[in-house]
């Protein structure tokens, strides 16, 4: 029985399976939801538990993004106690909030092994901030991205529009953004959002574990390094980039290592076999 109200997880062949479980509530994002998720990359990136995470869903939706009891149950920065505050405290602490949440999808940018997301039906509001983090997407033919907020009166504010406009044609990310229409799969692929589309939810799992379970093949340091380098140049000129990349490879680096165990493995016609990522130290 999984510990987590939201979330089934599962490690096996180095890839760690995060999947949403409340189908029967179209996957909605709780308060629990909100807590669990950085809870568990949080305890992957620090333990090197995994080398890949794949994060799929349940039912006929991924997600149709924060549940309302989030913004009714009164628990929030903005509840009764707080509308009795001062008002200059009270938006302090919603500014804080909102930083907070935007956390539980940037660990998943942050995490030092790949992410991949595996999307079928609605992808919608907060999801869509969540799909934004992961390295890679991918989605079943039915599958439909919304930024939900504009038609809730509200402005996207957990990651949409930082990412999104690295990822798609900013005309486009203005259209959905102010318009709150759905972008289709088939659209998001043809557009490069998505990596790969599917007929079945089940095909799109076993291609997005495959393609886990090989990345989790490599040396896990290459693979970390090339993803702080990649997210390193989406936020960074070119200049910049070449310098850092300098600078990664003079301190990380090591041909005695990873490098002379690929060769060897070459020479001898066998797998590679990498020592994985060292657990962080957790602070005192």
């Amino acid at each position: 029985m999984s510990p987590y109200t939201c979330f089934n997880v599962e490690t096996k062949n180095k890839v760690a399976h995060i999947q949403l479980r409340r189908a029967e509530a179209l996957n909605t994002m709780t308060r629990a939801f909100w807590n669990e998720l950085p809870a568990i990359v949080s305890a992957i990136n620090e333990e090197a538990s995994a080398r890949a995470i794949v994060i799929s869903s349940t039912g006929k939706h991924f997600s149709a993004g924060m549940d309302l009891s989030v913004f009714t149950d009164g628990q929030g920065a903005a509840g009764e106690g707080a509308r009795k505050a001062e008002m200059g405290r009270v938006r302090s602490n919603l500014r804080l909030e909102v930083h907070r949440i935007q956390k539980t999808f940037s660990c998943l940018d942050e995490a030092r092994m790949p992410v991949l997301m595996a999307v079928q039906g609605g992808c919608v509001g907060g999801a869509v901030d969540m799909s934004t983090c992961a390295d890679m997407r991918y989605a079943t033919k039915d599958a439909f991205f919304v930024i939900q907020e504009i038609n809730l009166a509200m402005t996207a504010d957990v990651g949409t529009f930082p990412r999104l406009c690295h990822l798609l044609p900013q005309g486009l990310v203005r259209e959905l953004a102010y318009s709150g229409r759905r972008l289709s799969a088939a659209r998001a692929h043809a557009l490069g959002f998505v990596n790969e589309l599917f007929d079945t939810q089940d095909q799109m799992l076993a291609h997005v574990t495959a393609l886990a379970e090989e990345i989790a093949a490599k040396s896990p340091l290459a693979v970390h390094g090339s993803k702080v380098m990649i997210n390193y140049a989406r936020d960074h000129s070119i200049a910049d980039g070449l310098d850092y990349i300098a600078t990664w490879q003079a301190g990380m680096y090591n041909p005695a290592a990873d490098m002379m165990e690929s060769f060897a493995a070459k020479n001898e016609k066998r797998v590679p076999v990498y020592e994985d990522l060292l657990p962080l130290r957790k602070a005192m």
